[in-house]
């Protein structure tokens, strides 16, 4: 009985000592730098010869590429569409980041692919929620396709600004 009292107080105590490091507000501006993994589904219809209109979404996880901090193993949720007209293809959607502790940043981003196989792009931010309420800024983002079962590896910069 003993045991499980000492291992529920640390338990609690490192509970606490979490919550008051994800709680730390941030900067009033600044950057973060993060990478993410996604597993991509879509579908697409050939609507004309060489060309393809298509849509999907992407879940995955963002790492802050400091190994903690904003949007470190936060959730990333995806929705785009897509316009390929003779191996040109544009791609529009809106993303939401986020951290463990429920804390959320809105984006709409539009992009095109590279002939480098990448596609690169930008989020304008829309919003978000706790800590990042009233946030405003831009993303970029470079993303590119790492497997044959819609896996996804992506760079991104948000640079941002609070109230």
């Amino acid at each position: 009985m003993r045991n499980a009292l000492a291992v529920a107080a640390s338990c609690l105590v490192v509970g606490a000592f979490c919550s008051s490091v994800a709680a730390q507000q941030l900067p009033k501006s600044g950057s973060i730098s993060v990478h993410s993994g996604y597993w991509a589904v879509g579908e697409s219809v050939n609507v004309a010869e060489k060309t393809v209109q298509g849509h999907g979404n992407n879940r995955g996880i963002t790492f802050n590429d400091k190994g903690s901090g904003p949007l470190h193993l936060g959730p990333t949720d995806c929705f785009y569409t897509f316009s390929t007209i003779a191996d040109h293809t544009k791609v529009k959607g809106y993303c939401t980041f986020g951290d463990p502790d429920g804390d959320r940043i809105f984006t709409d981003f539009k992009g095109a692919f590279q002939p480098s196989g990448y596609v690169e792009g930008t989020h304008d931010v829309d919003g978000g929620t706790g800590k990042y309420s009233g946030i405003q800024g831009t993303m970029m983002f470079k993303c590119k396709y790492s497997g044959a079962n819609g896996e996804l590896e992506c760079i991104q910069r948000l640079d941002y600004r609070l109230p």
